[in-house]
């Protein structure tokens, strides 16, 4: 009969691209993780993995193992949480995964408030310029803003959020007219190059009449960090679109102001991802995303 233990490893074992990081993971020797898949395997009477030379893939019956066990697993521990004496506490892991100029500013500060608040929870904050649900193991979260390509992951939305077309006052003084948006031809932009958008394509609806215009800039500069290409269009460099979110100080400040402000970029949310199994999500992550939702909205406000 198969344990909550035999479990575990094989979720482990799913989420990892070969046995050697499984064993990382897991602290063992790769002989050890293959000899106790082995074990597991005879006991369902089932292949469950195909080795290869570097990689490893589930079989159809892997799949169905590591999808039933992973709610095997957090059904356990919602039950454990629901029966013990410290049922209202939070404890676990929590692994997330958001863009690098959010996380940054944003989710890690609220991160460390949730974790002080919660001391029993261990968090794990990975930044990435792409984020991808299906190359990180075993994530919780996946924050994201902008728009949503994976169908497949529930979407929880925990602010609105504009993409402003933005430049320092210095640059306009100097630069040509810009009156409309096919104007950006004679101008410097600045592109940034995140989640696989198309950096260059900037589209754009007029407020007053609802007509779309889409222009292909010729970026003078590119960066995958947002940060950059906001300090570069403080400098006078060029013409940048960004998250109203990122910019609100330079707003107040007066070192960025709004370009083309009768026109709209597209809205670009802040979400939180999570998969369709763990929608019926644990505690911890329930109560993670209606703190960082309750947080986030007071930073934004405190900004505006």
């Amino acid at each position: 009969m198969l344990s909550s233990l035999d479990i575990e490893f094989f979720v482990t074992i799913a989420a990892s691209r070969s046995l050697a990081a499984a064993a990382r993971k897991l602290n063992v020797t790769p002989p050890s993780v293959s000899q106790r898949l082995q074990n597991i395997e005879r006991k369902l009477g089932v292949k469950l993995v195909e080795r290869g030379a570097r990689s490893i893939s589930l079989t159809n019956e892997g799949e169905i193992f590591a999808k039933k066990g992973r709610g095997l697993l957090q059904d356990l521990e919602n039950l454990e949480q629901d029966i013990s004496d410290k049922k209202l506490s939070i404890s676990g892991e929590i692994r997330l995964m958001s863009p690098i100029g959010l996380g940054v500013k944003h989710i890690g500060p609220i991160v460390a408030e949730f974790q002080n608040l919660y001391p029993q929870t261990t968090i794990e904050l990975n930044l990435s310029d792409i984020p991808k649900w299906a190359v990180h193991d075993n994530l919780d979260i996946m924050f994201y803003v902008g728009h949503l390509q994976d169908s497949t992951l529930k979407r929880v939305i925990l602010a609105k959020n504009r993409r402003l077309l933005l430049a320092s006052p210095e640059y306009l003084q100097s630069a040509p007219s810009l009156i409309h948006p096919i104007d950006l031809d004679n101008h410097r932009c600045i592109a940034l190059r995140e989640n696989d958008e198309d950096a260059t394509m900037w589209r754009f609806s007029e407020v007053a009449t609802g007509g779309v215009t889409s222009v292909r800039i010729s970026p003078v500069l590119s960066s995958n960090v947002g940060q950059v290409i906001k300090n570069w269009c403080v400098e006078g460099e060029g013409i940048i679109q960004r998250s109203e979110w990122d910019v609100q100080s330079e707003l107040k400040s007066g070192k960025l102001v709004q370009v083309l402000p009768s026109y709209q970029l597209a809205t670009a949310d802040v979400v939180a991802l999570l998969s369709s199994e763990r929608f019926n999500r644990s505690k911890k992550v329930t109560a993670f995303l209606d703190y960082l939702k309750k947080r986030l909205a007071e930073r934004l406000i405190s900004l505006a």
